[in-house]
């Protein structure tokens, strides 16, 4: 009988039994969700985010609302302390739950936008057993009074003040809007980042023409999303100082296939389990195991990277415009 592949990976230093991981989402922002994801087979989970925003709203909320804050200077210190630890004592909590619920690893997430004082926080969720951290970094590409060395600048503060407070292994969940992306990127990795994540995907706003608001645009992914990630983590796998996981669009068993055949080290996955749910892990498990069989890959290690630019023979296939790369198509094959 066929012996049958393993699926097992490693992400930051981590080893996964396979390389599907249920990114920050409401499935993982409690313990029996983590448990449910792992129960699923998912390979680790990236528990829901704790904001910087969320952290100081409590604080000015408990600031604003209590008299005592305005009777007594040491009352003010206290309640800004207590206003923080509520919010992060209820994250601490999670992490512990999380940990105790399942046997895969549990990376812990905080979506940020400075460098500020919060950053203490990260060492707090560390000794309650994060096997990682990842930042969830958003910087608004559109403000005019930026420039493009400000927007980098932030990452960077933010990649250097968590990394001078721990010892797990940090990743940047990141956006995709860079002017000179691959060069950001690369620099972000030579610059301490154990992992990025590729790539953060942003509400989009559309508009009520007739009640005249400004809503929502859809939220989740879809396959056709995949294209961007799928090019640069490509171009940049095999010349990273880190590991990249691959976000966006991954819907199915064949298109974690392909992440891993670009180089990515592990996937992340959200919109499609909002809409079919944690069981799907199952299906898309038996997908890559049945590919894996088909083309004689026992490991993951034998085909990640096959496909990645400089090993490909029509590598530039991923920089030409669409009509040109039609003509490559059906033309070459992976060496």
């Amino acid at each position: 009988m066929a012996t049958q592949p393993n699926l097992a990976t490693r992400y930051l230093g981590l080893k996964l039994r396979n390389p599907i991981i249920v990114g920050s989402c409401r499935l993982t922002d409690s313990p029996e969700g983590v448990k449910k994801c792992a129960e699923a087979g998912a390979g680790a989970v990236v528990l829901k985010s704790l904001f910087e925003e969320q952290i100081q709203a409590e604080l000015n909320e408990a600031m604003t609302t209590s008299e005592a804050a305005d009777t007594y200077g040491h009352a003010a210190e206290y309640i800004s302390g207590y206003g923080a630890e509520n919010a992060v004592g209820d994250y601490l909590r999670l992490v512990q739950g999380a940990k105790q619920a399942a046997d895969i690893p549990v990376i812990a997430s905080i979506n940020c936008t400075t460098a500020s004082g919060w950053t203490s926080f990260a060492r707090r969720i560390e000794s309650v057993g994060a096997d990682a951290l990842e930042l969830n970094v958003f910087v608004n590409p559109s403000a005019p009074n930026r420039s493009i060395e400000d927007n980098e600048k932030v990452y960077l503060d933010v990649l250097a003040a968590v990394k001078a407070e721990l010892k797990i292994p940090v990743a940047l969940k990141v956006g995709s809007f860079f002017s000179s992306m691959s060069a950001s990127l690369t620099r972000l990795g030579i610059r301490g980042a154990d992992g990025l994540v590729l790539f953060n995907h942003f509400y989009q706003p559309d508009l009520d023409i007739e009640e005249f608001k400004v809503v929502a645009g859809p939220a989740l992914t879809t396959r056709e999303d995949m294209g961007l990630p799928l090019r640069t983590i490509a171009q940049l796998s095999g010349n990273m100082p880190c590991d990249l996981c691959a976000s966006t669009g991954i819907e199915d068993g064949e298109s974690v296939v392909k992440m891993l055949l670009v180089g990515a080290s592990a996937v992340q996955i959200v919109s499609a389990f909002y809409r079919g749910g944690v069981e799907l892990i199952g299906p898309m498990l038996a997908d890559i195991g049945a590919w894996m069989s088909r083309h004689d890959f026992a490991t993951i290690d034998r085909f990640r990277g096959k496909m990645r630019q400089e090993s490909w023979p029509a590598g530039s296939a991923y920089d030409r415009v669409q009509f040109m790369k039609r003509t490559l198509e059906g033309r070459v094959s992976p060496s």
